[in-house]
């Protein structure tokens, strides 16, 4: 499935894998002490702010309420494109804040990188009251954009629960009702009858041989619907956990049962879905309207469950990635940059106003008491699919710790899911030796 969350989102998510090479501190930037000096000081002038796409767009809907009430701040929102905008933001703080605009949009997978690789890169947010937002959010957000001293460096923007999209007509067919699977072992355990009833379709769609990339976001969400990951929120090795070993000893069973089909190729997943040979697509909440575009011959077929648990009793509720805004510690206007950041991120008016506008969904509860959660979508069949991701999210989730590892760890257990797929390899031995290896290559110590 990384075709659709790597390269062809109609929203990105930040979701990608990160390759921060430089290291140390930033001379040029200050920490929480720098935000006191005159240089920060600045409530009036004019605030670049760096994202990309539709969520650029979605931003610049703010800006004229913001500026209204906010005379003397003028926004500036720049579309930096997606991946470029990683490169932008790790060289200018790789040159002590050079050439950063005054408000980052920072994804879930690179904001950890930068804390620990460029450390005082970020403007100490906790010391401008971003802690008084703290409970404003979904639970597993405040972790993720903490730094080791507890500090926020960013506010939560945009959140991607896991969902469980499936074909109806397909499930019909085998008089299986997956709003009833409670676990993974209930799916697994109507294959036989699944297949029975429709041949040559796929419960899933997996890269197996990861050509031409890496398709590891099932298995992180199956570590994720159990509070586990690569690391844990202390930066140890869990990549051979016993939560890790469960993952994909999942993804295994279903390969083993006939339920995995290859997504293997440029778009590979895409395709199988577009042919109709893909009955179940377990993606985060912007894959509603990402079917709803990609597949509209598809309209009513699709409906949308609570994800299964890993184990029994275990949660239903993960928040696969989420993005971020932050306050570049350079930046001279770092009052007036953060002015715009809470305006914009947490107020449920600012936020829904971007969600009709760009699709960002967003993190801040307060905005799901806004009637159109509640409106049915008929490509669901009436469904109120946003319900049901705000209802999952109000579940409460566990934080993930994506770490400045991440690509290492992305790669390795990468390998380890082809042996498994491709290779008929035991799950168990590949991670834990994965994560001998991640420990070798990182310092790190393993949980």
């Amino acid at each position: 499935m990384s075709s659709v969350s790597r390269r062809d989102l109609l929203r990105a998510t930040g979701a990608g894998a990160l390759a921060l090479t430089a290291g140390g501190a930033l001379a040029a930037c200050g920490g929480s002490d720098s935000l006191s000096g005159s240089g920060g000081d600045a409530a009036t002038g004019t605030v670049t702010v760096w994202s990309w796409t539709t969520a650029a767009q979605a931003l610049r809907g703010v800006v004229p309420a913001f500026e209204k009430d906010n005379p003397g701040i003028k926004i500036d929102v720049q579309d930096v494109g997606n991946p470029a905008i990683w490169d932008k933001i790790t060289v200018g703080l790789a040159a002590g804040g050079q050439g950063l605009a005054d408000v980052l949009h920072i994804g879930c997978d690179y904001l950890p990188g930068y804390l620990e690789k460029f450390p005082g890169g970020l403007a100490d947010l906790s010391a401008l009251g971003a802690d008084s937002h703290k409970d404003k959010f979904v639970q597993g957000l405040w972790p993720v954009v903490s730094g080791k001293d507890g500090h926020a460096y960013a506010l939560p923007w945009e959140v991607n629960p896991l969902g469980f999209y499936y074909r109806k007509d397909y499930f019909d067919k085998a008089n299986l009702d997956p709003s009833t699977f409670q676990t993974w072992d209930d799916v697994l355990a109507g294959a036989d009858a699944f297949k029975a009833a429709n041949p040559g379709i796929s419960l899933i769609g997996i890269n197996k041989p990861a050509t031409p990339e890496t398709d590891l976001d099932f298995l992180q969400s199956l570590m994720q619907l159990q509070g586990a990951f690569y690391f844990d929120l202390k930066g140890a090795i869990t990549l051979g956990s016993p939560e890790a070993v469960r993952a994909l000893t999942v993804l295994k069973r279903l390969d083993d049962a006939g339920l995995v089909g290859d997504a293997a190729g440029d778009q590979g997943w895409l395709n199988l879905v577009k042919a109709g040979k893909v009955a179940v697509a377990p993606l985060p909440a912007w894959a509603a309207h990402y079917l709803e575009t990609k597949l509209p011959d598809q309209s009513g077929n699709w409906r949308l469950a609570r994800p299964p648990a890993v184990t029994a009793g275990g949660k239903r509720a993960a928040i696969v990635n989420s993005t971020h805004l932050a306050v570049a510690a350079s930046s001279p206007r770092r009052v007036a940059a953060w002015k715009f950041v809470e305006y914009a991120l947490t107020r449920p008016a600012s936020v829904n106003g971007m969600f009709t506008a760009g699709g960002v969904f967003p993190s801040l509860t307060a905005a799901y008491a806004d009637p159109m959660y509640a409106a049915p979508n008929r490509y669901y069949g009436g469904q109120p699919v946003l319900k049901t991701f705000a209802d999952l999210l109000g579940e409460g989730a566990d934080a993930t710790n994506y770490s400045g590892d991440y690509a290492r760890a992305l790669k390795l257990a990468s390998d380890a899911q082809v042996k498994v797929l491709v290779k008929g390899a035991d799950p168990a031995a590949v991670l834990q030796e994965a994560a001998k290896q991640l420990a070798q290559q990182t310092g790190r110590t393993i949980a």
